[in-house]
């Protein structure tokens, strides 16, 4: 019988932002310091378990306020202003790992809203996600946040729009969105957008697609709380219907396994490589012991 292959989509994985953010951890966790994290590190249960293993305290913004002259990581999400505030105000050292594409919208939107005239400022993203929170933050809440395409009929098509979008969030629907708003603007009023979504997530879509359809059965690795995990899942079922979520090697459904010849493992940019490894291990371990048949469920 044929050998059933496992394979892991090699453009899977951390985003570079992400990596940067647990280097600066692991930096600091190594020098003995007591370092707190403002929110999950990482939207990975099992990441976050391995450095808060090493030592590494998630706190939320309540616990912040109370904290004084302690070391805090900022995940690479980012902050709202408020928080450099209150890490100010009590004597809190920041270890930025702001993510520099997400950085450089902060400022782009801080910088719109700041100059004069009157608009809205729109926001592409998922509300009460940490990123829209730090964009959002820039504006004073004053920002309006929509989720989908769908939303844009609620703008104000007579007032000046200036839209930006969550780095994370799709590129196409991004573009519905500008269409929709281009179609519905008021003659004489003003409208701007603003590709901000980060290549480094987009770029991977159409290379998911193509790992995806090349096997019989997918295995997508990632944190329910992942957003960008989410999306990218998505995009595997359009083309592969046999896409099964996991967060782990706990989660792999045995029953799945039987008949297949190709098995692809994959992952958000909040992923460890380390886990999808893991998963993969588990699955040539179980196929080694199982005879093949032929076929596909």
């Amino acid at each position: 019988m044929a050998k059933v292959k496992v394979e892991i989509d090699e453009g899977s994985g951390f985003c570079f932002g992400v990596v940067t953010a647990i280097r600066k951890a692991e930096e600091e966790l190594a020098g003995g310091d007591t370092l707190y994290c403002l929110g999950d590190i990482v939207h990975n249960s099992r990441e976050v378990e391995r450095l808060e293993a090493m030592g590494l305290v998630t706190i939320n913004h309540e616990q912040l306020a109370e904290l004084h002259h302690v070391k805090v990581l900022l995940r690479a999400h980012g902050e709202p202003p408020e928080t450099y505030e209150i890490a100010r105000r009590n004597r809190i050292e920041i270890i930025d790992a702001t993510c520099p594409v997400v950085l450089r919208l902060q400022k782009r939107i801080k910088q719109e809203y700041d100059t004069e005239g009157k608009k809205q400022i729109v926001i592409y993203g998922k509300n009460g996600h940490a990123e829209v929170l730090g964009l959002v933050g820039q504006t004073h809440g004053e920002a309006i946040v929509i989720e989908r395409a769908s939303e844009a009929h609620a703008l104000d098509f007579h007032q000046n729009i200036r839209l930006y979008s969550q780095t994370t969030k799709s590129l196409d629907e991004f573009q519905q969105i500008v269409e929709y708003i281009k179609a519905h603007i008021a003659p004489g009023v003003s409208f701007e957008y603003y590709d901000t979504i980060c290549r480094q997530v987009a770029n991977r879509i159409p290379n998911i697609r193509r790992f995806a359809a090349s096997h019989d059965l997918i295995f997508f690795v990632s944190g329910k709380k992942s957003s960008n995990g989410k999306m990218l899942f998505s995009e595997c079922q359009k083309v592969n219907p046999h896409s099964h979520l996991i967060d782990n090697v706990e989660e792999i459904d045995s029953t799945l396994l039987h008949g297949v010849r190709s098995i692809g493992i994959c992952g958000a940019t909040s992923t460890p490589k380390w886990l999808m490894e893991e998963v993969q291990k588990a699955i040539n371990t179980y196929v080694q012991n199982t005879e093949p048949t032929e076929g596909c469920k």
